[in-house]
């Protein structure tokens, strides 16, 4: 019986660690081909291993474009929408959970299922909506419009269900006030569904290409997935310059995403439990 449960472990523990090296061929294949020159990207039959690395590459996209400005706007949007979305989140779960008043459940069902609302119905009333506003092509326009997430709010609710309610009524007990409750006993609990929701939204909003390329017209104000667009001409594309800046764009993700993972997987058991 013994045997026979090693063995079954080993299988699982092989498929697993298959399963993780075919699941990183296409961030290989990226990290490769933006060593390679642009001709020898698609090349039949692929070369898993250039024969001259073209560390250049990663010189020449500081140089044909303003990479450097595009971090520093795409930085700025994710930073400032991520600890608004916490708060606004973690504030309106708190709400949800923690107090009562008539109609509770009703608005938060009312409030979650936008979540299946796709964005292209809404997509052009947003756009004239933040138009009217004079909020076009800025980035004050893009942050509001992310400063709400029914998702967020979704997710620190069912964490905050696992706190016992007999800690906020003690508090109560002894003098505190709401507010008092929400940043001394449940904000401090939340930490680990904090964490996964601070990964999504760094994630989201990093990576988000339609927003911008909507919303924002002038160059200066430009995140770098629109910059790494400029690359792709009427007549071609230069995609080993292209590879090179997905590169420096993903490297910001995976940093926030390895501060974050010891929260992460916790955060995601335990926002799943309950509900």
């Amino acid at each position: 019986m013994q045997t026979k449960q090693k063995t079954y472990k080993v299988f699982i523990y092989l498929l697993l660690i298959a399963l993780s090296l075919f699941m990183l061929v296409p961030f290989y294949w990226m990290m490769i081909s933006s060593l390679k020159l642009n001709k020898d990207v698609f090349s039949i039959p692929m070369k898993w291993w250039p024969d001259t690395l073209h560390w250049e590459n990663y010189k020449i996209i500081w140089e044909k474009l303003p990479l450097l400005t595009f971090f520093l706007n795409t930085a700025k949007l994710t930073i400032i929408t991520t600890i608004i979305q916490l708060l606004t989140s973690c504030l309106a779960a708190y709400g949800f959970t923690k107090t009562k008043f008539k109609g509770r459940d009703v608005i938060f069902l009312m409030y979650v299922t936008t979540i299946a609302v796709p964005w292209q119905v809404y997509m052009i009333p947003q756009f004239i909506m933040i138009s009217k506003m004079g909020l076009n092509d800025t980035h004050l326009g893009l942050i509001l419009m992310q400063a709400f997430s029914a998702f967020g709010v979704f997710l620190m609710r069912q964490f905050y269900i696992s706190i016992p309610d007999e800690l906020c009524e003690a508090a109560r007990i002894d003098g505190l006030n709401e507010f008092g409750i929400f940043t001394r006993i449940v904000l401090p609990l939340g930490k680990p569904a904090m964490a996964t929701l601070t990964i999504f939204t760094f994630t989201n909003v990093w990576n988000d290409f339609m927003g911008p390329l909507i919303y924002l017209k002038t160059k200066e104000l430009k995140t770098i997935q629109l910059g790494i667009r400029m690359f792709i001409s009427q007549y071609g594309a230069d995609y080993a310059w292209i590879m090179a800046a997905s590169v420096c764009s993903l490297i910001p993700v995976v940093i926030v995403f390895l501060s974050c993972q010891k929260f992460f997987v916790e955060g995601v058991a335990a926002s799943g439990i309950k509900g």
